[in-house]
């Protein structure tokens, strides 16, 4: 199964279609995992607040698939944006592995106002080559725009919330501007967005399920998503994606599904 990828601004190819385990338990992540990495998926999202990682290790160590195949990200949690190093530490420790392929600050936790810390921890990392991408996730402009005038290293990636029903086109913009990636988390609304009936009567004139209309959505805008199922039918569904595309009226007509659809927490009031 074809894989299409995405090049970050420093040149690493990260694959556009990416499996995430959030609010997967620990000792259920190893099966999932590894349904995803035998359906095809070579790009696992994880994050130390999971508690997860150590079942997302022991799955890519039982799958045999070369470390190079593979695309692995985590997330700092807001605690340790003063101990950014330690804390990678840790994550690797606890996936087994000796690097990342993308670190991410999970939240900006801005009435802490510590993550401009958090990105310079990571830029040491970065610096010493212990990583091969670092970014940031659920960063609003104003605060993606504070790292960048900081001088250094330009985010590779902001995963945000985003769906049909929160498009979150400032914050996209403000990526676009700086030439960060923007990554979809929670791409399907939690599930909301599978019975609109918009998406499954495009759904149906594709032959299509609705969760692929709507991640197609996803990447014919160039996004990254990180679909999470722990159905082994659903996990092999969200990576068939490249056999057909929408049209621009469908395009549009899932563009106008937006509204104050947000499933998570605000990153402006969200400190962790």
């Amino acid at each position: 199964m074809t894989i299409p990828s995405v090049t970050l601004n420093n040149g690493v190819a990260m694959p556009q279609v990416g499996f995430g385990v959030f609010q997967v338990p620990n000792d259920d992540t190893e099966a999932a995992v590894s349904a995803a990495l035998e359906a095809g998926y070579r790009s696992i999202d994880t994050a130390a607040i999971y508690g997860n990682e150590e079942g997302v290790g022991r799955a890519i160590a039982a799958s045999g698939i070369a470390r190079d195949e593979l695309f692995v990200t985590t997330k700092l949690w807001n605690s340790d944006h003063r101990t950014a190093v330690a804390a990678y530490d840790a994550s690797l420790e606890r996936l087994g592995l000796d690097r990342l392929d993308l670190y991410l600050v999970h939240w900006p936790a801005p009435g802490n106002d510590r993550y401009l810390d958090a990105w310079t921890g990571l830029e040491e990392l970065y610096a010493g080559g212990r990583v091969r991408a670092i970014g940031v996730s659920n960063f609003l402009p104003e605060h993606l725009h504070r790292v960048a005038a900081l001088g250094g290293t330009v985010p590779a990636v902001n995963q945000v919330e985003l769906h049909p029903a929160l498009q979150q086109r400032d914050i996209v913009a403000a990526d676009d501007a700086l030439g960060v990636v923007t990554e979809a988390w929670s791409p399907l609304a939690q599930g909301a967005m599978l019975v609109e009936p918009t998406v499954t009567a495009i759904a149906e004139r594709l032959g299509r399920t609705p969760a692929q209309v709507i991640l197609r959505w996803h990447l014919q805008q160039g996004r990254v998503v990180i679909p999470k199922s722990v159905t082994p039918s659903r996990i092999v569904d969200n990576l068939d994606l490249v056999g057909f595309e929408l049209t621009s009226a469908d395009l549009a007509a899932i563009d106008r599904l937006e509204r104050d659809g947000r499933v998570g927490p605000h990153p402006a009031e969200f400190n962790g």
